[in-house]
Order: C-alpha cells, then structure tokens, then sequence
C-alpha cells in the first residue's frame, strides 16, 4: 500500500505546481440618464483589494479601503485616480464628472459620479473611456452599461480596446 501511496504523489504532485489561481478582473460601471435631473448619473463597482492595490502602485497610498485603519486621504485618491481613467464624452466634448462619494458593499467599492446639464435632446453621440485598472491588470475588463430613454447598450473595455461610442 505504502508504494502505491507513494506513486500517487509522485504523479499528483507536478500536476498540482502548474495549477494556478486564476482571479478574474473586472469592474461594472452604469451610465444611466435621469430626464428628471438632466444629468448622466454613473455608478462604479470596483473590487476593494483592486482599487487599494493600484493606489499602493500608482500614488505610494496605503489607502486599508473599507478597514477601520482607512487613510483619511482614501477619498481624495479614490476620486484623483478615476478622474485619470474615466472620461466621459459628449457629442464629442470631454466633460467633467462630480464626484459625489463611495460607499461599500461586501468587498466592492461603489463610486458614485454624476454630469449634471445634459440636454437629451442635444445628444448626438456619448463616447466612453474606461482605463480603470488596466495600469494593474492586462487581464482587467471594464463593462459599461448605458441606460437612457428605456435602450440599454453594454461594452466590455480591455486594455487594447477601452473606448465605446454611443450615437443617437
């Protein structure tokens, strides 16, 4: 029996080194429209670790998102940074975001933005950047759904290809 035990290691245990933990990367962001705020409102998911670990990398903060220990600068980095990955274009005008706050939800962080003075009727074209991550992960994917006048429109956002365009 001893012998077979051993030849059962043996064989499982160069299986067992080329298995890896694969974590999938991906952050959910919501464009909706609300008419009666003319205004574009924009929810962001992002994984908790993710974000605390590419403001480590990106700006030497130990932010500790989500802990009792949370750097009273989490805010103000958590808004820089998806100020530098998140564009919002309309009919072709790169347009600033209010960042209205984070809160947290098991281990995902959700931000929330708004573009206040949207004119539905004005719209002739929404465009989309989200770079979110990608500086972290070659693997990151950022979905984006859009939600405006009761049509909804999704893009999935890789490193090579982080840009959707909308036209009305």
């Amino acid at each position: 029996m001893k012998p077979l035990k051993k030849a059962f290691i043996v064989l499982l245990l160069p299986l067992l080194a080329f298995t890896t933990v694969h974590k999938f990367y991906v952050s959910v962001t919501n464009i909706n429209y609300s008419e009666k705020d003319d205004a574009f409102q924009i929810t962001t998911r992002i994984f908790i670790d993710d974000l605390d670990e590419v403001l480590k990398e990106r700006y030497d903060v130990k932010a500790m998102l989500a802990t009792d220990k949370e750097s009273p600068l989490a805010e103000e980095y958590v808004e820089k940074y998806l100020r530098a990955k998140f564009l919002l274009k309309i009919n072709g005008t790169a347009k600033q975001f209010d960042y209205i706050g984070k809160k947290y939800d098991n281990d995902v962080v959700i931000c929330y933005m708004e573009i206040p003075k949207v004119s539905y009727s004005q719209l002739k074209s929404v465009e989309v950047q989200n770079e979110i991550l990608h500086d972290l992960y070659e693997e990151q994917q950022n979905v984006v759904h859009f939600k405006f006048d009761k049509k909804k429109k999704s893009f999935v956002l890789i490193r090579e290809n982080n840009k959707g365009m909308l036209n009305f």
